[in-house]
């Protein structure tokens, strides 16, 4: 052993002035440069004992293994030692060489070239993470070491993907790899693949679904068992779950639970047609069997005998002779036999029986459900009249004085004055308790609306005529109040810069103070109706122009005026505020609208189902409005229960001309061109699971009809149940 190690030594070793040995023919191979990896073994890591790539030579050189069994001298083991330390030098400085050879091997090569693995590109290493969390980032995940690993740039635009669609011809088997990031084309296979894919195919070319089945329980009786396990213990000892099972069932037998089947009867069975059916019976079991009507029982004129008085006359036959068969009352003439034996046989036997056996065969029977139901029942169940006082019943004053008729009316916050607008081209102001009329405002024109300040602070009344909205101080009842009405529309200070509106606020002149004039708010179009919000600061106003400026908004604080509205959705008809929250409705002919004035957005939209509609009224709670229409339906809208109608009235015969809301009381009116006003009880209930109760109540009528005008304005009270009426006679009413 001693002997051949020295050996292996002294060939390992390079003398002085000597070649080294040639290389073996198989080596002359490795020196490439595109495996620099195996010019040289890896040198033996010496921390941590690795010695995988070392020979038996080298692995007994550097192992620092002694034999123990051998019996060396001291010269042979200083001679070990030399050469073990001459080697280890060489050793070191090849594989320093080596491994500065493969470093710049893998710089200069690719170290993905040559991978043929069949799972997914390795390149990408953020591991099994859905890509779309990282769709908003520029990277797609991190490497062991915590870098980002980022995405290719791809600053191609749709420009140059067209024209790579029109120029590539390979464009439409190109597809991105989610993972990478890069572009790959499909090869023909992968094609072929999709295709067989797409029709429903199999992938695998090879493979054929409607291969012959192969039977494995053959038809043939075998002489040996297919298994031969011992039989079960439980295939010869009786079984405790079925004998407590059949034991349940004799139990039920004995009791009378299970009845047994007892054999059919064979023999058919019949049973008589035209027999009174008792409910045993078979035809008994059919609920809806009619029985066959019976056979009048034949009375005296059908006897061989009868009474003298049922034969008849000479007269009496020639007039039966001359009858038509169905007017006769009866089919045959009663004759007197002397004895029964005399009665010869019936002539028309046959032809009855045969006409029975067609009624019963084609007169159809039918059983129908006969439901009594009382007629007053059908009708709701409301309330009488008398129950859900107050309303106003009789008529009580006729305000007198207008000499044309009198299109609109307005009654003050306090419930004391009232003022109406007429075509004879003025505005007269009343005292409501007397009739008395306290003044008059010629302003030479129709007026087509008014309105009263709803605040009770400001004595103000706005009046539409024309292309123009007067704003008055009436200056009635308390002093104090109109003086300070006239001292707020006098602290306005202009702009330095004024704003470009759409309308222009003009103050009245030194002699039209008298009469009450302050303002004058100028349009282009024609003005038809005027109306306040609740707090008394802005007024709606509607122009008869197309268009979006159809509805403006006016600030009297600030003398301000602006469009609310971009376009238009049809000719405006009536505009009114919300009570309490800033919503504006707007009833355009067709429909009615309801914008959120802060948001500046539509949020809902009501179809009444009407024609045209030409009035509005919103409830003083905010959540219900009505609508007059011109084709007489006063159409009442939940707006928390739908956009349609709630309910639909039909009690007028001709046009709505105006509807109203009474601010305390649950009432609202309806007047019409029929002459007629319709007081109705409108209750609203705080519970939403419970609907509003809507009782007519009263029909009021006193207004002459003119011009087949009747009725044209309506409104309530403030504080008590009565209603006031504007008519084409010229005439204003109340009704108390």
């Amino acid at each position: 052993m001693a002997g051949e190690r020295g050996s292996r030594r002294e060939q390992l070793r390079v003398q002085p002035g000597k070649r080294r040995p040639e290389p073996e023919p198989e080596r002359e191979l490795e020196p490439e440069p595109e495996k620099p990896s195996l010019l040289c073994n890896p040198a033996p890591n010496h921390n941590e004992g690795s010695d995988s790539g070392l020979s038996d030579s080298e692995e007994s050189v550097f192992s620092g293994l002694e034999d123990s069994g051998t019996d060396s001298s001291e010269d042979t083991e200083e001679e070990d030692r030399s050469s073990k330390e001459e080697t280890s030098e060489e050793q070191a400085q090849s594989h320093t060489t080596c491994l500065t050879t493969e470093m710049a091997g893998v710089s200069c090569r690719d170290e993905y070239a040559e991978d043929s693995s069949d799972e997914e590109d390795i390149r990408n290493t953020v591991g099994n993470v859905p890509l779309e969390w990282y769709e908003d980032f520029p990277h797609v995940g991190y490497d062991l070491d915590g870098r980002r690993i980022y995405k290719p740039l791809r600053t191609r635009d749709e420009l140059d993907q067209f024209l790579d669609k029109m120029d590539d011809p390979d464009f439409w088997r190109t597809v991105k790899d989610r993972m990478t990031g890069h572009d790959l084309r499909l090869t023909d296979e992968q094609v072929a693949l999709v295709q067989r894919l797409q029709r429903g195919q199999f992938g695998d070319v090879s493979f054929n679904p409607y291969e012959p089945a192969v039977d494995f329980f053959s038809g043939d009786i075998m002489i040996h068992p297919v298994t031969n396990r011992p039989a079960d213990k439980r295939s010869f000892i009786p079984s405790l779950v079925e004998r407590e099972k059949v034991s349940r069932m004799v139990h039920a037998i004995k009791m009378g639970w299970i009845q047994p089947r007892r054999p059919r009867d064979p023999t058919p069975r019949f049973y008589d047609l035209w027999a009174q059916e008792d409910p045993n019976a078979v035809l008994g079991r059919h609920k809806m069997h009619v029985p066959a009507p019976k056979l009048a029982l034949p009375g005296h004129a059908e006897s061989y005998n009868p009474p003298p008085e049922y034969l008849p006359t000479e007269e009496e036959r020639l007039a039966w002779a001359q009858q038509e068969p169905g007017e006769r009352k009866l089919n045959f003439l009663p004759r007197k036999f002397p004895s029964l034996r005399a009665v010869p046989a019936y002539g028309r036997f046959i032809q009855e029986r045969f006409e029975r056996c067609l009624d019963l065969y084609l007169c159809p029977r039918q059983r129908k459900m006969r439901v009594n139901v009382d007629p007053e029942d059908l009708i709701p169940r409301l309330p009488r009249p008398r129950d859900l006082q107050p309303f106003p019943t009789c008529q009580a004053l006729v305000y007198q004085g207008h000499s044309d008729l009198v299109r609109c009316l307005s009654v003050s916050p306090g419930g004391q004055w009232l003022v109406s607008g007429s075509d004879d081209g003025s505005l007269r102001l009343w005292e409501v308790a007397t009739a008395r009329c306290m003044g008059t405002v010629p302003v030479g024109a129709v007026v087509r609306s008014v309105a009263w300040n709803p605040n009770p602070s400001i004595c103000l009344v706005a009046a539409a005529m024309d292309e123009a909205v007067l704003l008055l101080n009436p200056a009635l009842g308390d002093r104090l109040l109109a003086s300070s009405t006239d001292q707020l529309l006098s602290s306005f200070a202009p702009p330095e810069e004024p704003a470009l509106q759409p309308a222009r606020w003009v103050e009245a002149l030194e002699e039209e103070h008298p009469r009450g004039l302050r303002l004058r708010i100028c349009h282009d179009k024609p003005v038809t109706q005027v109306t306040w919000h609740g707090r008394g600061d802005y007024l709606a106003v509607v122009l008869a122009t197309p268009g979006h400026t159809q509805v403006l908004i006016h600030q009297l604080s600030r003398r301000r005026s602006q469009s609310p509205f971009r376009r238009s959705h049809g000719q405006v008809q009536r505009v009114a505020f919300h009570p309490t929250r800033p919503f504006l409705f707007v009833a355009s002919q067709r429909s009615v609208r309801v914008y959120h004035l802060l948001r500046q957005e539509l949020t809902k939209k009501l179809m009444p189902n009407c024609k045209w509609v030409s009035s509005l009224a919103v409830h003083p709670a905010g959540d219900n409005i009505i609508c007059g229409s011109y084709d007489s339906k006063l159409v009442w809208f939940d707006l928390d229960l739908s956009t349609k109608p709630y309910k639909v009235l039909r009690h007028h015969r001709k046009a709505l001309r105006a509807v109203a809301f009474h601010p305390r009381y649950p009432l609202f009116a309806s007047g019409s061109d029929d002459g007629s006003i319709i007081v109705c009880h409108g209750m609203v209930y705080n519970d939403l699971l419970q609907n509003p109760l809507l009782v007519p109540v009263k029909v009021l009528k006193g207004h002459a009809l003119t011009r087949d005008l009747g009725v044209l304005d309506v409104a309530f009270h403030p504080t008590q149940p009565w209603v006031f009426s504007s008519g084409a006679d010229g005439t204003v009413r109340l009704f108390t």
